[in-house]
């Protein structure tokens, strides 16, 4: 049986390298089932989903990894998630036509952020300039400006799946630079098609099969999306009843919805009442001077 939504590591320990591989079928299929784009846009969302995944194995905490892509061209906002638990959302958003091309051919002007939001400490973001052929390239950048940290991804995505490739020295055992090079070089040789539809355990072998390589246990990858009821009513708190009193008047609910599964939430006057409770007439007036 093949091996799909699912993360799996592996380690060099004679050169203090580790490595991930991605695959996501149906959890692909999911995610870009709520979105709306035009083939080099899913090819895009697919890679930085894949992306994220491998990103969200490479650190030890709870809480989500966000990749966002920023740009004043056609293609205006790539964002894709991922959890510690391997739950994965994303959405997009462009004004057609996007033509395919380097980044800067997509996009524009951008940057890339990538956002850690720890569940119980304060969210740590990295910002580069949104430059390369690919997201793999500005990637490749952005660790080594943020994190100082070398690392190589191979990304990869079509319609029927998106794939990723993940090599970084380890923080706290840097490796020798000809051994980290020559293993990039044979992960150089691997082809989209391989990335996309090799196993794991094959893909390893035809790239690294004079080396010692540990692999570990696969981890279950799927789409899940955070959003509530509840999240959308702390939203709603930041805005001013008055604001709130002139959309009612003009569409008589509130509707909010969510970018990443396209789900819809309705809030009625009564609703918003309790949400965001009127000023109380007298009460006010009494505390004017």
């Amino acid at each position: 049986m093949k091996e799909h939504d699912c993360l799996r590591r592996f380690l060099f320990e004679e050169y203090g390298i580790r490595g991930e591989w991605v695959k996501l079928v149906d959890s692909w299929q999911q995610a870009k089932r709520h979105q709306t784009a035009a083939p080099v846009v899913e090819q895009q969302l697919g890679q930085a989903l894949a992306a994220v995944v491998l990103l969200s194995a490479t650190i030890k905490f709870n809480g989500s990894i966000i990749l966002q892509a920023q740009g004043n061209g056609h293609f205006r906002t790539l964002v894709a998630q991922s959890t510690h638990g391997r739950k994965i959302r994303g959405w997009v958003r462009s004004i057609e036509p996007v033509r395919s091309g380097s980044l800067e051919d997509m996009f524009g002007q951008g940057r890339l952020v990538i956002t850690i939001e720890p569940d119980n400490s304060e969210p740590y973001q990295g910002i580069v300039p949104l430059r390369g052929n690919n997201l793999a390239a500005a990637l490749r950048t952005y660790f080594e400006q943020s994190e100082q940290l070398s690392t190589r991804l191979w990304l990869v995505a079509d319609e029927s799946g998106a794939a990723g490739l993940l090599l970084q020295e380890l923080p706290a055992q840097p490796s020798g630079k000809p051994d980290r090079e020559r293993l990039e070089l044979l992960a150089d040789t691997l082809t989209e098609k391989e990335l996309l539809e090799l196993d794991c355990e094959p893909l390893l072998h035809r790239l690294f099969h004079q080396e010692k390589v540990r692999l570990f246990d696969a981890e279950p990858v799927e789409f899940g999306c955070s959003c509530s009821r509840e999240k959308l009513e702390a939203t709603l708190r930041t805005f001013s009843r008055a604001e709130l009193e002139e959309i009612l008047r003009e569409k008589g609910t509130v509707e909010a919805g969510c970018h990443f599964c396209n789900a819809v939430y309705r809030f009625d006057r009564t609703d918003i009442d309790i949400i965001v409770p009127p000023e109380d007439p007298l009460s006010a007036s009494a505390t004017r001077h």
